[in-house]
Parts: C-alpha cells; sequence; structure tokens
C-alpha cells in the first residue's frame, strides 16, 4: 500500500476525509509512462492538499511484471477481491492481445460485476472490450491501436478522444493522457483549484479534455498548413474502406483534378493516388498486425477488391506479403 504524506506547505488544503483508493493492475509490457503519470498526480495530489487524499497498491498476475521499457515492478498482490470503494486501473502497453488471458478477463468481469469502477490505461481498453466492459460505452485507445479496436468491438462506440469517462468506465490514449484523466479526477473529487495545483507541479501548462483529440491535426503531422490539403487528406482517411477517386476529391475540394495532383507534387512529393495508397496500406499493416482478421478480410476493410491486388501492392511497399508479415507476427508473439 502506497501514499504520500505531506512535504511542504501549501495554500490548497482540502478538508479531511476517507482516502480514496486506486488500485493499478501491471499487464505484462505495460507503458511506463502511462503508469508513473497518474500514479504521479495522486501523490502531488497529497502533498498539495497536505493530507492523504489518495491512496494505491499495485497488483496484477504474478510477484513481478515487467514494463515495455525492460524495468521490472515487484507487485503488493495478487489477483484477489477489491474493496467496493475501490477505483481500478489497467495499465496495458505493447502486445495488449497477449494480456488477455481467461484469468485476467474472468477476474475483470467479476470485479466489475461487484460495481467497481475501472478504467484503461494507454491500449488497456482492449482488455475491458475482450470482458465486455465497454458494450455500448464510449471509448478511447491509442492511436496506432485505432482501426483494429473499431474492427473487433464494433459495439464500443470508438472515440478519438486523449480520454474518456461514461459512467463507471475511463479510458485514456496513452501516455500523458493519463495525467488529463487523472486531472478531471482530481477536479471532481475537490476542486479545479487542486487540480491546477497538480499541473503546476507537474510543469504541465494546457491541461486537455475529453473534447481533445489524440493525434496532431493533419497540418501538423504533414508540416503543411494548406487548408484544402488538409481538406482532402481528411476526406482520405475517413474514407480507407471505400476509397473516393482523386476527381471526386478536387471537386469537393473546389479544385481541378490537375490543380490536385500539383498541390500533393509540390507539398507531399507524390501523387494523390500515391498517398492515399500508403494510408490504405498503413491501415492494412495495423489490422496485419493487431487483428486475427483474415487476409483477405483486411484487404477488403482497407479497399482492395481483389486479394492479389492487395498482395501486389503490400509487397510493392512493404518489400514482403501480407501472408509472411502476419506469420512473422505471430512467431514474434509466441516467443
Amino acid at each position: 500500500m502506497h501514499s504520500d504524506q505531506p512535504k511542504s506547505k501549501s495554500s490548497t488544503v482540502v478538508p479531511a476525509q476517507v482516502p480514496r483508493r486506486f488500485v493499478f493492475v501491471l499487464l505484462d509490457n505495460f507503458t511506463l509512462l502511462s503508469f508513473a503519470a497518474a500514479v504521479e498526480c495522486l501523490r502531488i495530489a497529497n502533498r498539495m492538499a497536505e493530507r492523504p487524499l489518495y491512496e494505491w497498491s499495485v497488483i496484477g498476475d504474478g510477484e513481478v511484471v515487467a514494463c515495455s521499457a525492460g524495468s521490472r515492478f515487484q507487485l503488493d498482490g495478487p489477483l484477489g477481491e477489491l474493496g467496493r470503494d475501490d477505483t481500478v486501473l489497467i495499465c496495458g502497453g505493447v502486445d495488449i492481445q497477449q494480456a488477455a488471458t481467461k484469468k485476467m478477463l474472468n477476474w475483470l468481469r467479476r470485479e466489475a460485476r461487484r460495481g467497481l469502477k475501472m478504467g484503461g490505461l494507454c491500449t488497456a481498453a482492449y482488455l475491458m472490450a475482450r470482458a465486455g466492459l465497454l458494450d455500448g460505452k464510449r471509448a478511447t485507445i491509442h492511436w496506432e491501436n485505432h482501426d483494429s479496436f473499431a474492427e473487433e468491438f464494433p459495439e464500443v462506440s470508438l472515440t478519438k478522444s486523449v480520454f474518456t469517462i461514461d459512467g463507471t468506465r475511463m479510458t485514456t490514449a496513452g501516455g500523458t493522457s493519463s495525467i488529463d484523466l487523472m486531472l478531471s479526477i482530481v477536479a471532481q473529487d475537490h476542486d479545479e483549484k487542486l487540480a491546477n495545483a497538480v499541473a503546476d507541479q507537474l510543469i504541465y501548462s494546457s491541461i486537455r479534455t475529453d473534447q481533445d483529440t489524440q493525434r496532431l491535426s493533419v497540418p501538423t503531422r504533414i508540416g503543411v498548413r494548406h487548408p484544402k490539403l488538409s481538406q482532402v487528406i481528411q476526406m482520405m482517411e475517413g474514407n480507407i474502406e471505400e476509397p473516393i477517386s482523386p476527381s471526386t476529391l478536387a471537386r469537393d475540394a473546389g479544385m481541378s483534378t490537375r490543380q490536385l495532383e500539383r498541390l500533393f507534387r509540390r507539398y507531399l512529393s507524390r501523387s494523390p493516388k500515391r498517398y492515399y495508397m500508403e494510408l490504405r496500406l498503413q491501415k492494412a499493416r495495423n489490422l496485419l498486425m493487431q487483428t486475427d482478421m483474415t487476409v483477405i478480410n483486411v484487404a477488403l476493410a482497407c479497399g482492395f477488391s481483389s486479394p492479389s491486388h492487395f498482395s501486389k501492392c503490400y509487397r510493392a511497399h512493404y518489400n514482403t506479403t501480407p501472408y509472411r508479415e502476419r506469420g512473422a507476427q505471430s512467431s514474434r508473439l509466441s516467443v
């Protein structure tokens, strides 16, 4: 059990109360940043309030768990029955599918039936969805896992927010989004003044809400600020399964097909058709690496009507076939 005692004087003082307890479930290969960011918010809230507002413990399946950076953590205890007022935060990371063991899923379902609040940090939304805890709920997950999650769990209302809170379920996109979720919780539990004090201690100058998206805007990502180019790329990203023709893209953006070609050549050094193909292949690779979808279904989900055409395009771009990519991924996960 961990709690942080007052260490410095502060004008932000909260009335005495029973500390709220968080239980962090560390999965194999969890993302250290997401976990550490959440714990630090609780520790600093205690320090700023000059009393233990929060307590936390770390549990998991085993005695020691390693994060994706290789550091190992001694757990406080196993997966057991928790207090009814506890809040569970599952810490995910890479290869999240491997963490979806029968034991872990059954434990999550059992504790959820007891009415506990539950959250998933980074990729842990996948585990919650596999356990059926997000059916009919709003949720988010790291953008890299967004495509595969949307394909596998259509019953979940997936957003691109940095974090979501839907009833007793919480999810974050990973990285520093844990800070935004925890600051939101601190503000709800106490007040925004305390949450702002925690943010100041973290040198966190821009607190995001659940309305903020996790990925950079198109202009920032491509390094070009051109409204019509951004508009076309957004249309491409939103229509992967049923690609839009260059002439339609140009018309909807209020330009000719030739102007569209020049725009892409000038700023991205490739044709619109080539850029669109790269977007589709990138999604295809994500689905191959992160789901059990058949190669044919992956091809269809990415706008390829012919598996042979999909394989040919994939080989030209990644220098391997979709089948070999899937096989290499399976071999790596079995090690």
